[in-house]
């Protein structure tokens, strides 16, 4: 039997007062078997945990009763940070650090302030991943995060983009960001620092290979700087669009931030129905055909030449594909 869970437990009862066992094996990820066995181990040990029967029962600790027992391990230490991020705790496998660090700092609060950080914690949840696609579930991440807190480098089989799509690497990671439900790993390699998708690694191996992360690196700053520079290279090209007033109200739904952004920002209206002309940034013809297409007969191409004709020979064979006229 885990004596860190008994505490848990512990420590459970006398930050929220009454729980039930069926609460106590949720929030530790156990069965309610085993919460009961806890529970009748604190009982048989000599603590004063006691049950109240009937709806709306549960176990408590005999009033006036605190424990001592509130120092954090090094690993909820750090978990401490992740405390109001269950999802990505998880993922980096810090679940239990992070319910263990949670409970000891409940426990250490009084009482009117353990209630109110109760509360705050009950009405704001964080779902990272976007819509209509799956979170990734990269299984070297909490490789990754040894790496990143031991400082030691990994060997790692990478699928990439543009050929040849796998490479060996190795990484010495310098930390680990979550965008948008998936997991990048920042890493120096012998052609500098770059950025990986963790889920992208098929093959990885701790080595005893130990590095010093510079110690003017800031990660946050890093990101940022990647961010600017994405974006500089994706946008490679323009078009000029016309949108009917439902095409526009549509634009958030359908196409990124910055095409909208841009929209918003060079629209100028045309004849009397609502219409408006605009430039936009785009990726490249087919990429811009792919977005621009399901708007449907709410956008028109006005330029580039080679966006119009793919849009137009994209809508003759839908055409014939539905026997229009």
């Amino acid at each position: 039997m885990s004596a860190g869970r008994l505490l848990s437990v512990l420590l459970l009862l006398q930050s929220r007062g009454r729980v039930s066992a069926r609460a106590i094996a949720d929030e530790l990820n156990v069965s309610v078997r085993t919460a009961y066995r806890d529970l009748a181990r604190l009982q048989s040990s000599g603590f004063p945990v006691y049950a109240e029967p009937g709806r709306g029962g549960g176990y408590r600790l005999l009033d006036g009763y605190r424990t001592r027992l509130t120092g954090m391990s090094e690993g909820e230490a750090r978990a401490l940070f992740f405390a109001g991020l269950p999802g990505p705790a998880a993922d980096l496998g810090l679940a239990a650090d992070v319910t263990a660090a949670r409970l000891k700092l409940l426990a250490a609060l009084p009482t009117g302030l353990r209630e109110e950080a109760s509360r705050v914690a009950s009405v704001f949840h964080l779902d990272a991943p976007g819509w209509y696609r799956d979170p990734e579930q990269p299984p070297h991440l909490p490789l990754f995060v040894d790496a990143v807190l031991t400082r030691r480098a990994v060997d790692v089989r990478y699928r990439r983009w543009r050929a040849p799509q796998e490479v060996d690497r190795r990484l010495r990671p310098y930390g680990l960001v979550l965008k948008s439900g998936t997991w990048y790993a920042v890493a120096a390699t012998e052609r500098g620092t770059a950025t990986y998708r963790v889920a992208q690694v098929l093959d990885a191996v701790l080595s005893d290979d130990r590095f010093d992360r510079p110690v003017d690196f800031d990660l946050g700053a890093y990101w940022a700087s990647y961010l600017e520079d994405f974006h500089a290279r994706r946008y490679t090209g323009t078009a000029t669009i016309r949108l009917s007033p439902q095409g526009r109200r549509r634009l958030p739904d359908n196409v990124p931030p910055e095409v909208v952004r841009a929209v918003d920002s060079t629209a100028v209206p045309i004849g009397d129905r609502g219409w408006v002309e605009a430039v936009i940034p785009t990726e490249g013809t087919e990429h811009a055909r792919g977005e621009l297409l399901r708007l449907g007969g709410d956008v028109e191409v006005v330029a580039p030449p080679e966006l119009r004709q793919a849009m137009a020979v994209t809508v003759e064979t839908l055409a014939r594909a539905y026997e229009l006229p």
